[in-house]
């Protein structure tokens, strides 16, 4: 167990039909660097994997959002999915939970799809980011800039294109995570962007 990301608390949102390697192992970086992990979801008991379009594990969720709060946590990370976004983004809850580790700086790392839950808060704005291929025109319309690359970091904002790109994600979110407060992230959440 290593110890860059002792006593950070991280939450990763998440409801049934996220990928499985999208959480689970952003998921395993975060509890090898010493970091306590949440997984956080719209109701309580597991959520269902999707490993591309066939059932993978489930995974037992430790808080809903109505018992998370945004300021008891360091960090936020968003896996994707097909189904995953399209159902956070629908909940009002979950934008609002999302918003809040923006506006106060705090490191939030999204792979996949998940940066549409980004598009959906109105978080995207002046922010050079990447995705799945498929959103970067979602992207380009919420003003963001979209970038192929295996990882790319804003302020504090860690994107990645797949799951082929987790091991380079997991080391810039830890490393993200660890740097702590990014005043930068405050002041673009602040901005509308």
């Amino acid at each position: 167990m290593g110890t860059k990301l002792l006593n950070k608390r991280v939450a990763i949102l998440a409801a049934d039909g996220f990928e499985e390697l999208e959480l689970t192992g952003p998921k395993d970086a975060l509890d090898h660097a010493g970091a306590k992990v949440s997984v956080v979801s719209p109701h309580g008991g597991e959520i269902q994997a999707m490993v591309h379009a066939e059932k993978g594990v489930k995974v037992p969720v430790d808080l809903t959002l109505d018992d998370a709060n945004p300021d008891e946590f360091d960090a936020l990370m968003l896996p994707g999915g097909l189904i995953n976004p399209d159902t956070l983004r629908m909940e009002p809850k979950a934008l609002a939970f999302v918003q809040a580790f923006f506006k106060a700086g705090k490191p939030v790392a999204a792979i996949c799809h998940g940066p549409q839950i980004l598009i959906s808060a109105g978080l995207v704005k002046g922010r050079k980011l990447t995705s799945w291929p498929a959103i970067k025109q979602d992207v380009w319309n919420a003003g963001g800039e979209w970038v192929d690359e295996e990882v790319v970091t804003d302020n504090g904002l860690v994107t990645s294109r797949k799951p082929d790109d987790i091991p380079a994600f997991n080391r810039k979110m830890v490393e993200e995570i660890a740097e702590g407060i990014h005043a930068k992230q405050r002041e673009l959440a602040s901005a509308g962007g």
